[in-house]
């Protein structure tokens, strides 16, 4: 299903992608993480089909699936640093780019779009992240979660990314896999696009969140931008 982007006096001229879910598949080292302090704890290991779903919700997700814990809980911040802790030692492990999204992005770059990552993941994990993926020298902004003072769905991060490239909210797309994307991109000004290739979350299917634009893959983003597409 490709549904057209809304009409707008305002042409696109730059992308902004979410990372997890979106243009990288994270979910296995999150999931090894997770399954590794199961393991410390005689647990068995959960399926990765069950953990994949709230990848894109981060420990909190994640330590909700594996131990039926959240944050009210009092071993909930020990727990969270274990884990984060275990993932930042495999972070980039088994994460890789989702199929079709290495040929999207060499595309945008011969075609002269603007590209860059806007992401919930803490600074201290993306700059690995991205780097492990080859993309620390070719997007032209990566903000984490942590580089405003809030994160999504607040349009604070996808602002800062707009003034950082230096083109404008209105002319800007942003790409995401869960309802947090799309809800920033509204507040920002910016067209949103959901795609239903990442985690998508347990909540409304992505037909509900008010998007833009609902794409099955990464080539469609071409088309929503009325560029050729290399398949």
């Amino acid at each position: 299903m490709n549904t057209p982007v809304s009409t707008t006096p305002a042409a696109p001229r730059a992308v902004l992608f979410d990372l997890d879910g979106t243009l990288a598949d994270s979910a296995p080292d999150l999931a090894a993480a997770l399954n590794r302090m199961r393991h410390e704890q005689g647990l068995p290991a959960i399926a990765e089909h069950l953990t994949r779903p709230q990848t894109s919700s981060g420990a909190r997700g994640l330590l909700k699936v594996g131990f039926d814990i959240t944050p009210e809980h009092a071993q909930y911040e020990s727990m969270k640093t274990q884990f984060l802790d275990y993932y930042e030692q495999g972070l980039a492990q088994r994460t890789g780019l989702f199929d079709g999204i290495a040929t999207l992005l060499d595309q945008l770059d011969e075609h002269r779009i603007v590209w860059g990552i806007v992401t919930n993941k803490a600074k201290r994990f993306t700059g690995a992240v991205v780097e492990a993926l080859g993309l620390h020298q070719r997007a032209a902004c990566v903000v984490s979660g942590d580089t405003t003072p809030h994160a999504k769905p607040h349009p604070a991060p996808l602002l800062h990314a707009a003034e950082h490239i230096g083109i404008a909210a209105a002319h800007c797309l942003y790409v995401g896999d869960d309802l947090r994307d799309i809800q920033a991109a509204n507040a920002a000004g910016m067209r949103g696009v959901a795609v239903r290739w990442g985690y998508l979350g347990d909540g409304l299917p992505p037909e509900q969140w008010g998007a833009d634009a609902l794409i099955d893959q990464p080539h469609q983003l071409l088309e929503l931008l009325e560029l050729p597409a290399r398949r």
